[in-house]
C-alpha cells in the first residue's frame, strides 16, 4: 500500500469535524516546507560569497 493510499484509508474513518484540523495541518506542513526551500534559495548566493573564498579554503584546509 502506498503512503497516499494509507493516508486516504485513515481519512475515510475520521469524523468530519476533525477533517478541518487535518486540512489545516496539511496546509501548515506544505507552507513550512515551501518557506524552508525559499529561505535556502534566497541565502544561497550570500553564503556562496562567504564560503567560496580563498580565505575560507585556507582557514579550513587543515581539518
Amino acid at each position: 500500500m502506498t503512503k497516499v493510499a494509507a493516508l486516504i484509508k485513515e481519512l475515510e474513518h475520521i469524523p468530519d469535524p476533525l477533517l478541518d484540523e487535518v486540512i489545516d495541518f496539511v496546509q501548515f506542513v506544505k507552507q513550512k516546507h515551501a518557506e524552508a526551500i525559499e529561505n535556502a534559495l534566497l541565502s544561497e548566493k550570500s553564503l556562496a560569497e562567504h564560503w567560496l573564498s580563498t580565505e575560507e579554503d585556507e582557514a579550513w584546509q587543515d581539518l
